[in-house]
C-alpha cells in the first residue's frame, strides 16, 4: 500500500539531514567551475517573511540547485540588510532598542528561510548592523575620504519646524511631517556626499559588459543623463556678475528672450531689485516647501517671479529679463536656464503665461511662420534670425555655433550629466556612524583605522525630536581629535543604509575575516557575482551605488574587477485578484499558513507556476491546490513503480514515453537557464501525463522495465530543483544514494526528439471536428488530403465547398467551408 505524502515530516527530515551532513557548505578553494548566485539580501524590518521574499528567494534557489546538478560549484549565501529607518521608528513607538527588535526578527526570519528548503551556506551569513560588519563599512568610507570621493558640503534637506529635525523623504507625507503633520520646509545643512559623478562615464561604459535587462540599463542611462552641448556665459547688465548656462541646443541661442534661475541660486538675492524683494522672497519660501520631483513634473503649472535684473545675450547683445522659477533646480546643470520659448514646451508655456517674447529661430521651411506660434517647434530645421548662421541646417549648426562661441570667448563645448553626487548623511540612530571627528583647530579629521569600529552608543534618547539620537549621547559626541588631542565632536549623522549594501557581496565570501573587509584574492576568484536576482525598483539606487563602489575599489587596487554583478534578473510582483497586496486591503498572503497546510515544496512550485517570473502572477488559493494534487500524483506514480516494479521487456508503445522524457529534459533545461520556471514545470507535467497514461493502459507485468530504471529517476531529477525535500525523499525510496543534489542533471538525446508520426487536430470553420495521424515529414498537400479523406471529417464536408485550407505544422489542419 502506498503511504501518504507526509510533507511536514519530510520537510523537517531533509532540512535536518542537509544541516547535519553539511551538504551546502561552500568550498571556495574550488574555483574551476564556480558560480556565485545571489539574491538581494533582506531587510528585517518585519518579524516574518512575506510572499514577496519567497518569490525572490525560492525560485532563485531552484535555479542555483539546477546549476549545482549541472556540475557547478555554487555559492549561495544569505544575510540581512539590518540598519534602517523602520527599526528606529519602531523603537520610538514601542520603547524597544532597534538592536533588540532586529535580532529577534532575524531569528524568526532565519527559521523561515530554513523551512523554505534553500541551500544557503549559513557559515557565510552577514548582518550589516553588527559591529564586525559596519566596522568595515566605516573603513570603506575612510578609503573614499582619503581618495577625495567623500566630502561634506551644504545641501537642502526636509526640515520639520515643530519636531526641529531633518526628515528623510519617506517621512514626508503630502508635504507634511508624518509624526506631527506640520508643514515641512527645505533647509540647508552640512551633509556628507560620495562623488558618484566622478564615475558617470564609466558607469555608462560598463553597461556594454554586463547582461542586465534592457529596461534597467535604460533607467540607469536616463538617471546618469549624459548630454553633449555647450556652457555659455551671460553677463549681468550693468554689473560684474556672470550667469553660466548649459544647453544641448546652442543653435537656438538667438531665440533667448529671458533667463531663469533656480530659486536657490546663489545670485538670486544679489540680483533682486529692491521693489521685487518681497515677491521674490515669498516665492523662494514657497519653492522650498516643494519636493524636487514635484517641481519637475510636466503636469505642474509653471510659475515664476521677475527679479528686476537683466543679462546680455553674448551673440546678439539683447538685454533679457532674469526670472526665478521652481522648474529650474540648483542641483542640476548650473542652476540657470536660457529660455527659448519658440523651441521648448516648458519655456513656451511660461512665456505665454507671463507675456514674454516668443522669437522663432528654427523653421522647417527656412522662413518665419505667417502667424504667431501656437506651440513650440521642437524639430530640427533651418536656422533663421540667427546672425551669421541664418540658412544653416540646425543639426549642423549645433557644432558650428559651439565653435563660434569658443572662438569668441562666449562659451565652450561641454558634456553634462544629470547624475548627482550621492548624499549619504542620515539624521538617525540605526545606521553606521560616520567616522569623522570635528576639531576647532584641525577641522574634519578621519578616525584612525585602528580605532574602528565607532560603535553605536547605548545611552541615547529616542524622542523623535531634535537632532540625530546620537547627539543625545555625551559619551559618544565628545572625542579627542586624532591629530592634536584636544576635545572634538564626533559626526552625529549615520550613513545611508545603501552604503552597507554597496559592498556586502564582497563580505559574504569571508564574513569572519577580522583584519580585512574582504579577501582580495578570494574576491578576484569568485567575483563578479555570476547571477544576481532582485527587484527592478533598485535600478537607480542600490544597483548604481554597488557599481560605483566596485569601480572605486578597483581604482584603489583592492580588487581586480570593476562590475559587481555580471548577470541580473528581476522578479515580478505577486498580486491578489489583480490588486497589490497590502495590510489595508486585507489581501496579504501569509506563506507560513500555506507551508503548514501544503508543505514548502508545493508553495515553492506554485509560486513558480503561476506566471512568468519576471512578470509575477496573481495568487489563487485554488491554484495552489492544483499544484499540490500534481505533487501527490507524482508521489503515487513513483511509489507504485517501487511497490510493483514493471516486469515487461522493451515495449514499442513505450517509445512515446521516452520521446516525451527527452523533450521534457531538453526544454526544462533551456527554460530553467532563462528563469522560465512556469514553462519548465509545464514540460514536467506533460511527461507525468504521458507516464500516467502509459501506466493506466498497461499492468506492471506488461510495463517496459525502463519505466522504473530510466524514466522515473529522470522525472525525479527534473523535479529536484523545484521541490527539493520531495525529490530527496523519492530518490531515497527509489533506493538511490544520498543526495539527489550530488547527481548529474539529466541529458537528452536529440535523435529521440525526432517524431516519425504525429497527431493533428482537424478544425472546420474554427471548431475541432476530428483527429488524424500523419508522417511527421509529410508535406502540407498530403496532410490536407488525408484530413479530407477521413470518414468522420467527410461527414462534416458533405454538400459543402472547401474554400481555404492550411496546416499548422505537427499540430493542426484547418479547413474553411461554405
Amino acid at each position: 500500500m502506498i503511504p501518504d505524502y507526509a510533507f511536514s515530516e519530510m520537510d523537517k527530515k531533509w532540512q535536518e539531514t542537509w544541516k547535519n551532513t553539511g551538504i551546502y557548505k561552500s568550498d571556495l578553494s574550488r574555483t574551476g567551475k564556480k558560480l556565485y548566485c545571489l539574491v538581494m539580501f533582506l531587510y528585517p524590518s518585519g518579524d516574518r517573511l512575506h510572499i514577496g521574499h519567497w518569490y525572490n528567494y525560492a525560485p532563485t534557489d531552484t535555479w542555483a540547485r539546477f546549476k549545482r546538478m549541472q556540475g557547478y560549484n555554487v555559492f549561495e549565501p544569505m544575510g540581512y540588510d539590518a540598519f534602517g529607518l523602520p527599526a528606529e521608528n519602531y523603537a520610538i513607538k514601542m520603547g524597544i532598542h532597534p538592536a533588540v527588535s532586529t535580532a529577534q526578527n532575524i531569528k524568526n526570519i532565519r527559521q523561515q528561510l530554513e523551512a523554505m528548503g534553500a541551500m544557503y551556506d549559513w557559515d557565510h551569513e552577514v548582518n550589516t548592523s553588527h559591529p564586525d560588519y559596519y566596522r568595515w563599512t566605516q573603513w570603506l568610507f575612510l578609503q573614499l575620504f582619503k581618495n577625495g570621493l567623500a566630502y561634506r558640503k551644504k545641501a537642502a534637506a526636509n526640515w520639520c519646524p515643530k519636531c526641529k529635525t531633518v526628515l528623510a523623504n519617506e517621512q514626508v507625507v503630502d508635504g507634511t511631517c508624518e509624526r506631527c503633520e506640520s508643514e515641512v520646509l527645505t533647509r540647508e545643512f552640512e551633509q556628507w556626499f560620495f562623488r558618484t559623478t566622478a564615475y558617470a562615464e564609466r558607469l555608462l561604459e560598463g553597461h556594454q559588459r554586463i547582461q542586465w535587462p534592457e529596461k534597467t540599463i535604460a533607467m540607469q542611462k536616463n538617471w546618469i543623463g549624459k548630454s553633449t552641448g555647450a556652457i555659455i556665459t551671460f553677463t549681468v547688465d550693468g554689473r560684474d556678475e556672470q550667469i553660466q548656462v548649459f544647453t544641448t541646443r546652442p543653435d537656438t541661442l538667438w531665440g533667448v528672450t529671458y533667463m531663469v534661475l533656480a530659486p536657490e541660486h546663489p545670485l538670486v538675492e544679489t540680483l533682486t531689485a529692491p521693489d521685487k524683494t518681497e515677491a521674490v522672497q515669498a516665492y523662494v519660501r514657497q519653492a522650498r516647501k516643494q519636493r524636487e520631483i514635484d517641481r519637475l513634473s510636466t503636469e505642474k503649472e509653471k510659475t515664476g517671479v521677475f527679479t528686476g535684473s537683466y543679462c546680455i545675450n553674448p551673440v546678439n547683445g539683447d538685454k533679457v529679463q532674469i526670472w526665478i522659477a521652481d522648474y529650474v533646480l540648483v542641483t542640476y546643470g548650473t542652476g540657470a536656464v536660457m529660455a527659448v520659448p519658440a523651441h521648448d514646451e516648458r519655456d513656451f508655456a511660461f512665456a505665454h503665461k507671463y507675456g514674454l517674447e516668443i522669437r522663432e529661430v528654427i523653421s522647417a521651411t527656412g522662413t518665419s511662420s505667417a502667424a504667431p506660434l501656437t506651440e513650440a517647434y521642437l524639430e530640427k530645421g533651418i536656422m533663421i534670425h540667427s546672425g551669421p548662421f541664418a540658412g544653416c541646417d540646425s543639426g549642423q549648426g549645433i557644432d558650428r555655433v559651439i565653435d563660434y562661441l569658443q572662438e569668441n570667448g562666449f562659451g565652450e563645448r561641454k558634456i553634462n550629466y544629470k547624475l548627482r553626487d550621492w548624499l549619504i548623511s542620515r539624521q538617525r540612530y540605526w545606521g553606521a556612524p560616520i567616522p569623522i571627528i570635528y576639531c576647532d583647530d584641525c577641522g574634519e579629521v578621519a578616525v584612525p583605522e585602528e580605532d574602528l569600529p565607532i560603535k553605536l552608543p547605548e545611552d541615547v534618547l529616542f524622542s523623535g525630536k531634535g537632532e540625530s539620537p546620537l547627539a543625545t549621547s555625551p559619551t559618544f559626541v565628545q572625542a579627542p581629535c586624532p591629530k592634536c588631542g584636544k576635545t572634538g565632536r564626533r559626526e552625529i549623522d549615520t550613513m545611508d543604509t545603501f552604503v552597507c549594501s554597496s559592498w556586502y557581496f564582497l563580505r559574504f565570501l569571508t564574513p569572519n575575516l577580522h583584519n580585512q573587509a574582504f579577501d582580495g584574492v578570494v574576491c578576484d576568484h569568485w567575483l563578479p557575482v555570476d547571477q544576481y536576482v532582485g527587484g527592478a525598483e533598485h535600478a537607480v539606487m542600490h544597483l548604481l551605488y554597488a557599481r560605483f563602489f566596485t569601480k572605486a575599489l578597483y581604482d584603489f587596487g583592492l580588487i581586480h574587477f570593476d562590475e559587481p554583478f555580471q548577470r541580473l534578473v528581476h522578479q515580478g510582483i505577486i498580486t491578489a485578484k489583480g490588486a497589490k497586496m497590502s495590510k489595508s486591503r486585507g489581501n496579504v498572503v501569509n506563506p507560513d499558513r500555506f507551508v503548514e497546510q501544503y508543505g514548502a515544496d508545493t508553495f515553492r512550485m506554485y509560486m513558480m507556476f503561476m506566471g512568468a517570473y519576471e512578470e509575477g502572477g496573481d495568487w489563487s488559493d485554488e491554484g495552489i491546490v492544483g499544484i499540490h494534487r500534481f505533487i501527490r500524483r507524482v508521489w503515487r506514480i513513483v511509489l507504485q513503480t517501487v511497490e510493483t516494479p514493471p516486469q515487461g521487456g522493451q515495449d514499442p508503445d513505450f517509445q512515446k514515453v521516452l520521446q516525451q522524457m527527452h523533450y521534457a529534459i531538453k526544454h526544462t533545461t533551456i527554460d530553467l537557464e532563462r528563469f522560465h520556471f512556469n514553462t519548465s514545470i509545464s514540460r514536467i507535467m506533460e511527461l507525468v501525463n504521458q507516464v500516467s497514461l502509459y501506466m493506466q493502459e498497461k499492468d506492471p507485468a506488461q510495463q517496459d522495465a525502463r519505466l522504473q530504471q530510466e524514466v522515473v529517476p529522470q522525472l525525479v531529477l527534473l523535479l529536484a530543483p523545484f521541490a527539493p525535500h520531495f525529490a530527496e525523499e523519492l530518490w531515497q525510496r527509489l533506493g538511490r544514494s544520498y543526495s539527489i543534489f550530488d547527481q548529474a542533471w539529466p541529458g537528452y538525446d536529440e535523435a529521440m526528439l525526432v517524431q516519425e508520426r504525429v497527431s493533428l487536430g482537424v478544425q472546420i470553420n474554427g471548431k475541432i471536428r476530428g483527429q488524424i495521424e500523419a508522417a511527421a515529414d509529410a508535406d502540407e498537400a498530403s496532410v490536407i488530403a488525408m484530413a479530407m479523406d477521413d470518414e468522420k471529417i467527410k461527414s462534416y464536408l458533405q454538400g459543402k465547398q472547401v474554400v481555404k485550407s492550411f496546416v499548422v505544422r505537427k499540430k493542426l489542419v484547418s479547413l474553411v467551408v461554405k
